[in-house]
C-alpha cells in the first residue's frame, strides 16, 4: 500500500512537472456537468477580467456562449510555473510585492479548496492567474463603449429613463402603521401586497444584486433531467429578502430585475436571460462591463442617498456557488478587507446561520466561513458590501437549500433577522 500511494504520488508530481518547461504551459482541467466557460473560470476565481475569458476561448477554439463537454479536457488561463525556492518574485522576474503577494494567496486558496493537490513550496509548482501578468489594471474597462445607454454614455442617475416600480424603490412609501398593506408588483401577483409589521429598518437603505443574470445564467447544476440555473435561485431568495426588508420599513432597491419572474413557488424554476438592470437597461454580454453597469447604478444611488442624509447603507450580493458534485459547503461570506461594518455585518449574519443550523440540522454542525475577498463588485461598491454564497448547485443535498420553496424563504428569513440586529 505504501509503494502504491508513492507510485501515485510521484505519478501525480511528474504530470504537473511535464506540463512546466521553459516557456510556461496552462492547466488542463476537465469539464464537470453543467459547466459552462463563466462557471468553469469562476471555479478557479478566475472571474471578473475579460482578457481570462478571452484566453481561454483562444487557448480552446471555442466561443463565449459555447457549451463546454462533460469529461472533456480544457485549458484554463493559469500558467504552470517551476518554483524556484525562493521566492515568487524571483520564480517570476517581477519586483511588484502586492502583485507576488496575490499570485501567493491564489495558490493557497487553490490548495485549501483541494483544487490543487499540494502547495506550490512543496510541490516547486507555482500557478500564476493569466491576468496577474498579461492583463491591463482591472480597474480600466474594457468595453467602455457598450456601458449604459445606446449612446454609450455611462450611467449618471440624472439621466436614468426608466424610473422603478415602487416595488422597486421604496424610499417614498410613508411608514404609517403595522397594519399598512402595500403593493409590489415586483414580487408577483401572489406576494405583491405586502404588509408593514414595523419600522424597525427605517431610514436604512439596502442595494441588492442577484447574482448573474441575462447572457450569464451563471453555475448550472441538473437534478433529473432539470437544469438548474445559478441566476434563477438567486434572484428568488433575493426579491423574499428584499420583502422581508421592505416589512420591516428599509428603502431595498432591487438592482438585478427580471420583468415577469415575481417570487416562484416550486422546485425548478425555469432559467430564462430576459434579466434587466434596476434602470431598465440590458444587461451586456461582456462581463466586466456587466458588472460595471451594476457598480455604477449602486453608487449614483448612494451618493443621492447619502446627501439626503442617509447614513447606514448596505450592498448584498446573493450567488449560488459551484463546486465538485461531491463537495458539500455551508452559507459564507465575503467582505471587503478594509470594510469594518461589511466585516460586522458578515459575521452577524453568520451567527444567525450557524444558531439555525445548531437547531434545525440534524447533526447541529455549521462549517460556513466570514472571509475579506477583492472581488470587483465588493472592491468597487461604495457602500459597505456583504457577498453571500448559498451552497453548491452541484452537490445533491446543498441543491435542497435553493430548490425547496420554504428552504429558499427560510434562507430570506434568516438573512433578515442578521440584518435587523
Amino acid at each position: 500500500m505504501l509503494l502504491l500511494n508513492w507510485i501515485i504520488g510521484f505519478c501525480f508530481l511528474s504530470l504537473e512537472l511535464n506540463k512546466v518547461d521553459d516557456e510556461p504551459a496552462y492547466h488542463q482541467v476537465v469539464a464537470e456537468q453543467g459547466d459552462g466557460i463563466l462557471a468553469m473560470l469562476r471555479r478557479y476565481k478566475l472571474e471578473g477580467y475579460d482578457c481570462n475569458i478571452s484566453q481561454f476561448c483562444t487557448l480552446n477554439q471555442v466561443k463565449l456562449n459555447q457549451s463546454l463537454i462533460k469529461g472533456k479536457k480544457y485549458y484554463i488561463p493559469i500558467l504552470i510555473y517551476r518554483y524556484d525556492g525562493k521566492s515568487i518574485r524571483s520564480t517570476l522576474n517581477i519586483n511588484e510585492w502586492n502583485k507576488a503577494v496575490r499570485i501567493r494567496d491564489y495558490n493557497d486558496e487553490l490548495t485549501k479548496q483541494k483544487l490543487r493537490q499540494s502547495n506550490y513550496i512543496d510541490s516547486k509548482i507555482l500557478w500564476v492567474p493569466y491576468h496577474e501578468l498579461h492583463c491591463e489594471d482591472d480597474s480600466k474597462i474594457v468595453n467602455s463603449a457598450t456601458i449604459g445607454g445606446t449612446n454609450g454614455s455611462t450611467i449618471k442617475l440624472d439621466s436614468i429613463a426608466v424610473k422603478p416600480e415602487p416595488s422597486i424603490k421604496t424610499d417614498e412609501v410613508a411608514n404609517t402603521g403595522t397594519s399598512e398593506m402595500r403593493n409590489f408588483p415586483i414580487f408577483g401577483k401572489a406576494y405583491a401586497s405586502t404588509p408593514l409589521l414595523s419600522n424597525k429598518l427605517k431610514g436604512k437603505v439596502f442595494y441588492i444584486v442577484s447574482g448573474h443574470g441575462g447572457p450569464d445564467p451563471g453555475a448550472i447544476g441538473t437534478r433529473g433531467n432539470r437544469r438548474l440555473c445559478e441566476d434563477e435561485y438567486a434572484y428568488d431568495v433575493s426579491l423574499r429578502l428584499c420583502r422581508n426588508l421592505l416589512s420591516h420599513g428599509a428603502t431595498a432597491y432591487m438592482i438585478t430585475q427580471d420583468p415577469n419572474d415575481g417570487i416562484r413557488a416550486g422546485d425548478f424554476l425555469d432559467c430564462d436571460n430576459d434579466e434587466l438592470n434596476y434602470d431598465g437597461s440590458k444587461m451586456v454580454l461582456n462581463q466586466k462591463a456587466r458588472l460595471t453597469q451594476r457598480v455604477e447604478i449602486i453608487n449614483a444611488l448612494f451618493e443621492e442617498n447619502k446627501k439626503k442624509g442617509v447614513t447606514e447603507q448596505l450592498f448584498l450580493e446573493i450567488h449560488v456557488d459551484s463546486r465538485s458534485k461531491s463537495q458539500q459547503i455551508d452559507l459564507f461570506f465575503y467582505h471587503h478587507s478594509s470594510s469594518k461594518v461589511g466585516k460586522q455585518v458578515a459575521n452577524q449574519l453568520q451567527n444567525v446561520i450557524k444558531s439555525k443550523y445548531a437547531k434545525h440540522r440534524q447533526s447541529g454542525e455549521y462549517h460556513g466561513t466570514v472571509s475579506a475577498r477583492d472581488l470587483f463588485m465588493i472592491r468597487e461598491c461604495k457602500p459597505p458590501t456583504v457577498y453571500i454564497e448559498l451552497g453548491n448547485i452541484l452537490h445533491y443535498q446543498d441543491q435542497q437549500r435553493i430548490i425547496l420553496e420554504n428552504n429558499r424563504q427560510a434562507l430570506a428569513n434568516w438573512l433578515l433577522e442578521g440584518l435587523m440586529q
